[in-house]
């Protein structure tokens, strides 16, 4: 039998294992740095994989490493599992968290005899959280030649537009009082935001069109009667690349300083996490991930592509990386709606667990065994 068939054939020995373990993930939703219990699954399949587990890395209690073979070509491969408040997994970390584990349990009893040493990464907190960055920054991807996941979606691409994005909190302080006995005691924080929202309104015909700002106010008051003191919100600023952002975000920075100025209120901003960087698709991984994908069956439309922000990026600058998304029938709801979340655990996202642990198996095969390994091992 040759790797290709061993790697397959490891996948569909351990079918219902990867899609209980998507089906769990997806039935027990946990927010960005709470995923104790999808890392542990994750972790825990690993190891009965033959995988070496060390948890808790980069000091993030709900990461970790596994690892297996000691050849000189390493090899990472990115799980996600955390969701998205109140719609839970309506991005479908559950799949990825799956596959994931698939192509490692896939490459195991392959990678010594493929010298490669290859990581399954469980990196928490990819909704607004930045885990990957913050592994990256100490050092969980030290070493690594090349980096691969996969990411559900409505549309079937080996290279979505990933855009840079910065995710802050805004917060207002102003002054109580009574709302009809002594407004004119009252300093408005809710005031604040509508000036500031009002100008980032107005703003937005002098962006670029692939310049976006979106946000929500996460608390605005407490009583109708009581002038408001204390509001907050949480804002993100995308654009296309890294070296377009601190402009863009400057301006929006400016409304909200507006709405400080004109209510007398006191602004303070706040980084959620580390900007994330636009992302830059390893043209030789994709070409080689795009093959065995359609031998597996899946089709690509070139011209279609879906916009998005991960923390896949920054590793991306760092080492060479891929991020392809894998259709699922989703009746037409897209990522981040809950019909999407639904989607997540049909017949057609079990297949794409599959599928994509398949196909990241044989593209790991594909660079160990091929031309690319060397430039991989090549000194950057």
């Amino acid at each position: 039998m040759d790797r290709n068939e061993v790697a397959r054939q490891t996948v569909d020995d351990r079918r219902d294992d990867l899609v209980e373990l998507s089906h769990r993930i997806h039935a027990h939703p946990e927010l960005a740095f709470e995923e104790v219990r999808a890392s542990t699954w994750t972790a825990a399949l690993l190891a009965e994989g033959g995988y070496d587990v060390d948890a808790g890395i980069c000091d993030l209690p709900t990461a970790f490493a596994a690892r297996v073979g000691t050849g000189p070509l390493h090899l990472a491969i990115c799980a996600e599992y955390d969701c998205l408040p109140d719609i839970g997994h309506a991005c479908g970390h559950n799949v990825i968290a799956a596959a994931a584990v698939g192509a490692g349990l896939a490459i195991a009893p392959l990678a010594d005899d493929l010298g490669l040493t290859v990581t399954v990464l469980g990196t928490p907190a990819e909704e607004g959280g930045g885990g990957k960055i913050l592994m990256l920054e100490r050092g969980a991807f030290d070493g690594v030649h090349a980096a691969m996941m996969v990411h559900p979606a409505p549309i079937e691409t080996t290279t979505p537009d990933v855009n840079a994005v910065a995710h802050f909190d805004v917060c207002y302080r102003g002054r109580e009082s009574h709302a009809a006995a002594a407004p004119e005691l009252g300093v408005n924080a809710a005031d604040a935001f509508v000036v500031a929202q009002t100008a980032i309104g107005l703003l937005r015909q002098h962006l670029r069109p692939t310049d976006q700002v979106h946000g929500i106010v996460t608390h605005g008051g407490d009583a109708a009667n009581v002038v408001p003191a204390h509001t907050r919100g949480r804002w993100m600023v995308r654009t296309r690349h890294d070296r377009e952002l601190r402009g863009v975000r400057e301006r929006i920075e400016a409304c909200f300083e507006a709405g400080a100025h004109a209510t007398g209120s006191v602004l303070e901003l706040t980084d959620v996490s580390p900007e994330y960087a636009h992302m830059e698709h390893d043209p030789e991984l994709v070409a080689r991930y795009r093959a065995n994908a359609e031998t597996l069956g899946r089709t690509f439309v070139d011209d279609a592509s879906m916009t998005i922000s991960t923390d896949m990026g920054n590793v991306s600058l760092a080492v060479p990386s891929i991020h392809p998304m894998l259709r699922i029938e989703s009746g037409g709801a897209v990522n981040h709606q809950p019909e999407f979340a639904a989607a997540c655990v049909n017949a057609s996202a079990d297949r794409a667990v599959l599928d994509g642990a398949i196909a990241m198996a044989w593209t790991a095969i594909d660079v160990a065994s091929g031309p690319a390994r060397d430039a991989l091992l090549a000194p950057r």
